[in-house]
């Protein structure tokens, strides 16, 4: 078990010392991790975890880390008390690095901010944060969220008329995320997803 807190604090250490970007950049890098390294969740539990951490308040990756913490004490049998305590410390593991940078960073930029070698970094991060979300999304874009026309058509034309509808609200009118979210899962609610 005392390994298992280790791994969980040196994973998601990492992950918050290396996810630029925030939450979503973070997404792939720790489903990388916990489903495709440790093996400590299968795919479908890691997806739910995304779904609920995007629709519960507070920033995605710290959220993820949180679920993740717990439920991979759960899934290799532990006490759910274990559970929280796995929480705490992938939580805690994942914020220490932002904690620490920004204690000894933020002197340094407030200092040289206007600096072109400063700014020529941010701009070089810009670009790979977008890889990121973007290598996240398309993570998600699989048969667990979607289905497959193969194993469940119905589903899968239903999650595509979502996926659609969810981009044209935000992209064409403008809906506000937590409006989209709502309606989404009630559609799921209604139409049995």
């Amino acid at each position: 078990m005392i390994l298992l807190f280790l791994q969980l604090f040196w994973t998601f250490f990492l992950i918050g010392l290396f996810g630029f970007g925030g939450g979503y950049a973070m997404i792939s890098m720790i489903q990388g991790e916990v489903v495709g390294h440790y093996h400590w969740m299968t795919m479908g539990q890691f997806t739910d975890i995304v779904a609920v951490s995007q629709s519960t308040p507070g920033p995605i990756g710290i959220n993820s880390a949180t679920y993740v913490g717990y439920t991979s004490l759960v899934n290799a049998g532990y006490e759910p008390c274990w559970g929280i305590l796995g929480s705490f410390i992938a939580t805690f593991a994942v914020v220490l690095p932002s904690f620490i940078l920004m204690l000894l960073v933020s002197k340094f930029l407030l200092k040289h901010r206007n600096d072109p070698a400063v700014e020529s970094v941010f701009s070089g991060l810009r670009p790979a944060v977008v890889g990121l979300i973007l290598a996240a999304a398309l993570l998600l874009m699989n048969s667990e969220n979607f289905s497959s026309m193969s194993e469940n058509p119905w589903r899968f034309c239903l999650s595509i008329l979502l996926f659609c509808f969810a981009f044209i609200g935000q992209k064409v009118y403008r809906l506000g995320p937590i409006l989209i979210i709502m309606l989404c899962g009630l559609a799921g609610i209604i139409l049995g997803l």
